[in-house]
């Protein structure tokens, strides 16, 4: 069985293929997610920095991946990057900024993963594509589902200031993003 928690050391790298370079300087929208607090979040309307993590999907115990899952640059390593968030969030918080996961998985689903993974932060869902749409977010396909591709956004007051794109490996993206914070004044 696949152990979540550790990612291969073969995996394809992914490139940047320009498909987050429009983003900075976009609102993010506002529109009502569900998340994995049992509310809607607007994530348009956060005051100060937040951080949102867009990620493929987050696999299950005992469930295989979709096939060919690892050999999809930038695909696998969803549970290392929740859980380095998770690692890294009261320093996140210390550098004043909310932290939020987003995936197209349904809020069940995702509520699953946030319990397991002991996550202190929501994770949203996005299984309408209303965020992805509203952003123009880079997507792919993978055992017929519509995907995110591993981004992260840092925005301030509702504004993207900075584009995480393409990450690698995935459990980079908080020290990726407390560099940025720590170097960049609100």
């Amino acid at each position: 069985m696949t152990n979540l928690n550790q990612l291969p050391v073969d995996l394809p790298i992914p490139q940047n293929d320009g498909a987050a370079n429009h983003l900075v300087g976009m609102r993010i929208p506002t529109i009502l997610l569900g998340a994995t607090t049992g509310k809607e979040l607007n994530l348009g309307s956060i005051k100060g920095r937040l951080v949102i993590y867009c990620y493929p999907m987050t696999g299950q115990p005992n469930i295989p991946l979709p096939d060919g899952w690892d050999q999809i640059p930038g695909a696998r390593g969803c549970t290392p990057q929740s859980c380095s968030f998770r690692d890294h969030y009261q320093e996140l918080l210390s550098l004043d900024a909310e932290v939020v996961g987003l995936s197209v998985q349904s809020t069940q689903y995702q509520q699953e993963m946030a319990d397991r993974l002991h996550l202190p932060f929501p994770v949203v869902s996005d299984a309408h594509y209303q965020f992805q749409e509203a952003l123009q977010l880079p997507t792919f396909v993978a055992a017929g589902m519509t995907l995110l591709k591993r981004i992260t956004l840092i925005a301030n007051h509702g504004v993207i200031e900075a584009v995480h794109y393409p990450i690698f490996p995935s459990d980079s993206d908080p020290a990726w993003v407390i560099s940025y914070l720590k170097n960049t004044p609100a």
